[in-house]
Formats: C-alpha cells, structure tokens, sequence
C-alpha cells in the first residue's frame, strides 16, 4: 500500500521562534548551529573531510599510531582522549552500559545488534593532554543532519582540522559547512595529502607569481609540487569563502611525521584555553549573601503558568514541522539515494540531530522562564549568580514531583515503527556523537534513537520494497511525533510546578534560601 502524506501541521498564527511571550528571549533556536562552548568545555580537534584523503591516517600519524587502530563501523564518530591505560568502548543507543573491547588493531570488536553513535578510544599519548581528537564519517556521508550535528560539535570543541588529497576538489556540501564554520568562533586547519598519483605535477619553468596570482612586479622563483597544489586548493576555497583568508595550511607528506601540524594544534589550545579561562569570572555576582524579594511581585506565578504553556505550544508546533520536513527527506532517499538498506542510519541521524534541536528549543525557554519568573520575585536585573542559585533547589524539586523520574529516558524506535522507552542511569549517555560536559541545565536532554532491530529488519535480503520502507517511516515519525509531543509537555509542566514551589518559598520567607 503507497503511503499518503503526513496530515497537515498547525502551527498557528506567527512565527513558529517567536519569544513565546517572554521579553527577555528573543527568539527560540529555529534549527541547530554552531553552540558556543561553556568555559569549562574540554578542548577537542575534529577531523573532517571527504572519502578518500587519508583522513585517518593524518588522525594517526599525529597520534603516532597504526591507522587501523582508528578504525570504527561506518557512521560511527570517533572521540580519542587521553588516558594512563588504553581502553576502547562502543556507546549504542538501548543499552545502558559502554561494550567494552580492546585497544589493539587485532582485537576483534563485539557483535552489536546496531553501530555505535560514537566509539571512544583512550591513549596514554601526550598529545591528547592538549586537546581531544575526533574523527568523523566523510563529508559526503553526513547528510543535513549530519552536518547540523558536526556544527553542534564544531562550536563545543573549538577546532576542525579540514583533511583533502591533492587529486581533489571541494564539494557544494563542503563549501557550505566552512562558511557556517567561517562566522562562527571556531579555527579551521587544513591538511593536504598527496593524490594517488602525488602531488599536482608543475609545468617546467612555473613561478610564484604565476601559481599565487600575484602582482607582475613581485618577486617570482621556481616552486614546487606541493606548494603549486597547497595554492590552488587555498585558492578554489577562498574564492567560495574569503572569510577562511587567516586559517592555516599544512602538507602532509606520505613519509612525514605532521610535526609542523601537531605544533600549531598545539599552540591553538594553549591560547584557547586561556581564552575559555577567563571567560567567566571565578565569582559570579549574587553567588552568596541574601536576595530580598520584591515589595510586591505581582502576579508572577500565573504569569509563569500562561507563559509556561505558550513555550510548550510553540515548540511542539515546531518540532512537528521538523518531522514533517525530516519525512520528505528520507522519502526522497529511500526513492535515490541510500534504499532500503541506508534507511536505518539516515534516520537514526536525523533524530540525533532532532534531539538536540528539542533540547536546545527547551533549555532556551527553561532559562527563559526561570529568568523571567525570578526577576518578577527578586528585581531586575537579576544577577546571574543568583539563576545558578536557584538550579540546585529547582532540581531538588524536580525529584519530588510525581512522574519527574520519567523525564530522564530514551525513545526508542523499533522495528515495527513502535516508540519504546528505555530509563535508568547511563541510558542517554550513550546517544551523543560528540559528548561534551555534564549538562548545568535544570531539565534531561532529550534523546531519539533507533533500535538494532530497526538494523536487522532493514539490512536483511527479503526487506527491500521502497514502498514497505516509506510506509514504515511515516508510521515511526508519527509516533516519534506524538511521543515528543507528550514528554515536551510533560517537562514544562513539571518544570512549571517545581519553579513556582521554589518562587513560593522565597516570597512567603521574603529572602532567596538557597
């Protein structure tokens, strides 16, 4: 049976990031891009580029490992930190626990029901004291969700190391990715690798002048291979985007040790975290001493439960809108692009990225809240010591409303196109592609993945009907739809409840408790 279309989403009048009434929030995230980083934020250096330009081996050779000790199940990320013993774990979607295997290239991994999201390698090398290194799936496998993802990751760790041969050329994707990375805070290297036939061949008698354009009375002298191809690549991406003119370019020769990469990476994390230190101060203002409250603050708490619905309308609407674009992209490429076969991994990644555009909508509203709600109670402005007061008692009360437990779980898609839960601690750890620091927001992230079955049921020779396949997509995406729909109400209900506790508290004894 030919699937018909989603029905129809209402999103209401007005613009579906509107400040859900709140003053103090312009604009709720509309989609994912590059996140600024929290101070304490670890440092981390990304690889990316495309197929076959010896990304890993780059990856390796900074590392001085075997290439194959890098080696991980195709979409999967790569997160090596450092460690006193060598230790290798896969983190799956479904299972509460890291599966654990060796950290040899002869070890054999376990038998997964599905591919990790990430696989984490820990190395006593001294490199990773500085910084992180990650590795992720090619340029021309990560999709608009995946590089949604990637932009997430970028923002957090602070460095991409852009990776591409001499026999290669940037692609549209690419292109898009470095200018998003171009007006964010984030430093881009590039390494290029020789081609399979070396580097680009120099016509006898080629100058300087001629390979880097510049003016006629310039000094010109015979150059190289390697520096003819490092120029013309330098200068086919800076003709797409000026705004990488300052970031650095690095060869990387077949029988070289990357030492002059290794050195700048180096001297990039050193001023970087600097940077990230004296982002914040040691003390915030209001972090001690007494908060009076307000003469008369009104109504604050009824303000709080009208404003605490709209949040919670609008992202809904939003999030619907989302699945609905996400249904006509996997339609499209179970029709030309990966099949029924692919099918698992392309969504598996669009409700990655999904889940962290929900967590992003909620946090900003939450905070929203919370700073609106508290600067009715305790004045404006309200320093910012004073929110980081209020989160300890504001979770506090989260654990002792009914049904707050449920909050913290995984939604689970099966093979049947069915939404499971699965609860309990360590169940969302093992959904992020690139895990950052332990979450300061007052609400559990919220976490989407699909189960191995999903896997087996798809990747098995009789399940190729691209009709079956849409069907079962548009059956998930809807349950996907109504699941969220539930649990964002649920969380700005409770979240509502235990905030209006903690404002009550401080309004009947007149000064902030916490």
């Amino acid at each position: 049976m030919k699937p018909g279309p989603l029905p129809a989403v209402d999103v209401g009048d007005g613009d579906l990031a509107a400040p859900c009434d709140l003053p103090r929030r312009e604009r709720l995230p509309a989609r994912l891009g590059v996140t600024e980083p929290r101070p304490e934020e670890p440092m981390a250096v990304i690889g990316l580029g495309p197929a076959g330009a010896g990304r890993r081996e780059v990856l390796a050779r900074l590392l001085q490992l075997d290439p194959a000790m890098l080696a991980v199940p195709a979409g999967s990320w790569l997160v090596v930190r450092h460690s006193k013993v060598p230790t290798r774990a896969a983190y799956v979607p479904g299972y509460r626990q890291p599966h654990s295997y060796g950290a040899d290239r002869l070890a054999a991994g376990p038998a997964l029901a599905r591919p990790p999201r990430r696989v984490e390698l820990s190395l006593p090398e001294p490199l990773l004291r500085h910084f992180s290194l990650i590795d992720t799936p090619d340029t021309g496998a990560l999709g608009l969700a995946g590089g949604r993802l990637l932009l997430d990751a970028a923002g957090r760790s602070g460095a991409v190391l852009f990776v591409i041969a001499a026999d290669q050329a940037f692609t549209a994707v690419e292109l898009h990715l470095l200018a998003d990375l171009a007006r964010a805070d984030v430093r881009v290297v590039f390494a290029v690798t020789p081609g399979a036939s070396g580097w680009a061949p120099v016509p006898e008698g080629t100058t300087t002048t001629e390979v880097t354009g510049a003016s006629v009375g310039s000094a010109s002298a015979p150059v190289d291979p390697v520096e003819v191809t490092v120029e013309a690549h330098r200068a086919a991406l800076l003709a797409a985007v000026p705004g990488l003119a300052e970031a650095r370019w690095f060869p990387v020769e077949a029988a070289g040790d990357g030492a002059d990469l290794r050195r700048a990476l180096v001297g990039w994390a050193a001023d970087e975290g600097l940077r990230r230190a004296s982002a914040e101060p040691p003390v915030l203002p209001g972090a001690h001493g007494r908060v009076p409250v307000v003469a008369n603050p009104g109504a604050w708490s009824e303000q709080l439960d009208r404003q605490a619905r709209s949040c919670s309308r609008r992202i809904r609407q939003h999030l619907a809108l989302e699945l609905a674009n996400i249904h006509l992209r996997v339609v499209q490429d179970i029709v030309f692009g990966v099949g029924c076969a692919g099918l698992p991994q392309l969504l598996d990644r669009e409700m990655e990225a999904l889940s962290l555009l929900a967590t992003a909508q909620c946090d900003e509203a939450v905070r929203g809240l919370l700073e609106e709600a508290a600067g009715r109670v305790f004045g404006t402005p309200l320093p910012a010591g004073v929110l980081r007061r209020l989160h300890a008692p504001l979770c506090w009360s989260l654990a002792d409303h009914q049904g707050a437990h449920e909050l913290d779980r995984v939604l689970l898609v099966t093979s049947t196109g069915g939404v499971a839960d699965l609860t309990g601690d360590g169940a969302a750890d093992a959904l992020a592609s690139y895990p950052g620091l332990e979450r300061a927001e007052v609400l559990p992230p919220v976490a989407v993945a699909l189960s191995g079955g999903c896997w087996q049921h798809w990747r098995s020779p009789g399940n190729h009907d691209a009709n079956a396949a849409r069907a079962w997509a548009q059956r998930a995406l809807r349950e996907v739809e109504l699941k969220l729909s539930r649990e964002v109400s649920r969380r700005f209900e409770v979240f509502r409840l235990s905030l209006d506790g903690v404002l009550s508290d401080a309004v009947d004894h007149g000064i902030l408790l916490a």
